[in-house]
């Protein structure tokens, strides 16, 4: 059933828009942290396949004098890698003060991407701070809407058809990323459960061959004694 058709006593043209807003919550991060001269900052995003990210970064220096963050120089520059759930490298690249990278994820799951300045630059204000702004835009949110609708023409129903239909596509493939989880959840609690229920056997059966060596024990020793 396509969403923008409207169901008499169907829930779900409620629930769509509820979850393009948790996706537009979740799939689009901004932060800003601050890190040293040899530092390297990391950060864990679970991404679904076939997925693409965008990262829109910009540091600052921080001046002793002015007591405040001004803008970097345009030699200091950041070395950015990503790596994949199997810790494969997909991208390594050193980039300048500003910028943005991307990279398309082919395997859903946890992906580290790890930001460090170039040391050369960094021990020339050794001690010092650096602010770096990240925002991370996941899936539909890294389309420049207003470009495509320029570049194909398309009024604002149409745009927004679009948009439509980018984030129901974000939200299958959140679903799909989901059911992958579980699925890997149920297989590692079948093998808990399997590696338990083995144990208990183990234990069980050396528990009666315990027992079994104690009982012959004793009854060698009261043969001994000459009490039976």
């Amino acid at each position: 059933m396509s969403p923008l058709a409207p169901g008499c006593g169907s829930p779900r043209p409620v629930l769509l828009p509820a979850l393009v807003l948790l996706l537009h919550v979740a799939l689009s991060r901004g932060l800003y942290f601050h890190i040293g001269e040899t530092e390297k900052r990391c950060f864990i995003e679970e991404i679904p396949d076939e997925t693409m990210v965008i990262a829109n970064y910009k540091t600052q220096l921080w001046d002793k004098q002015a007591e405040t963050f001004l803008p970097s120089t345009p030699g200091l520059g950041m070395h950015v890698e990503v790596k994949d759930p199997d810790g494969k490298v997909i991208l390594s690249r050193q980039y300048g003060s500003e910028g943005r990278f991307t990279f398309t994820s082919h395997t859903p799951g946890e992906h580290q991407i790890c930001l460090h300045s170039n040391s050369t630059r960094m021990s020339l204000f050794a001690g010092g701070k650096l602010r770096v702004h990240l925002d991370i835009q996941i899936g539909e949110h890294t389309n420049n809407y207003p470009e495509i609708a320029a570049k194909d023409k398309l009024t604002e129903l149409q745009l927004r058809v679009r948009q439509l239909l980018d984030q129901v596509e974000q939200i299958q493939k959140e679903q799909n990323y989901q059911r992958y989880r579980e699925e890997r959840f149920r297989l590692t609690s079948e093998s808990t459960n399997q590696r338990v229920l083995w144990w208990s056997i183990a234990q069980t059966f050396i528990l009666i061959l315990t027992g079994i060596w104690q009982m012959r024990h004793l009854k060698s020793f009261f043969e001994a004694k000459k009490l039976v």
